[in-house]
Formats: structure tokens, C-alpha cells, sequence
């Protein structure tokens, strides 16, 4: 995992926001896959920086919130 220090072109992502996502302002992560890396950024600021995970890292993760959901 890391904080991208340059922006890759994201404009060519196809970004997607979690069902869960009510379009209210509340607090939402958008994903976008692309060239072998699962990308993370605030939906709330699109500028800001980028988390890059591995496809694997990324499959770890969502299994984990899976398992530990409220």
C-alpha cells in the first residue's frame, strides 16, 4: 500500500462508490482498477491524494470489513 506521490491519470478510471454511499455529503471512499492496482480516494475531494493497493491487498481488505461489519 501507498500514497501516490504522482497522480496517475485518473480521468481514465472508471471510479465506483460503495452501495452503502447515500449521496448525502456523508463520509465515502471511491475505487477505480486499472493497470494491475486497485486505487482508493475521498469522494468528497476528488484532488486529493490516492491509495494504491495490490488487487490481493484489496481483496484482503473488503474480505476483513466483510467479516467485521456493525
Amino acid at each position: 500500500m501507498s500514497g501516490d506521490k504522482t497522480r496517475p491519470d485518473v480521468d481514465d478510471l472508471a471510479w465506483f462508490k460503495s452501495s452503502y454511499s447515500a449521496g448525502d455529503g456523508g463520509q465515502c471512499v471511491e475505487v477505480a482498477a486499472g493497470s494491475g492496482v486497485v486505487r482508493v480516494r475521498d469522494s468528497k475531494d476528488e484532488a486529493s491524494a490516492l491509495v494504491s493497493l495490490t488487487p490481493g491487498a484489496w481483496a484482503e481488505f473488503v474480505g476483513f470489513a466483510a467479516r467485521h461489519t456493525a
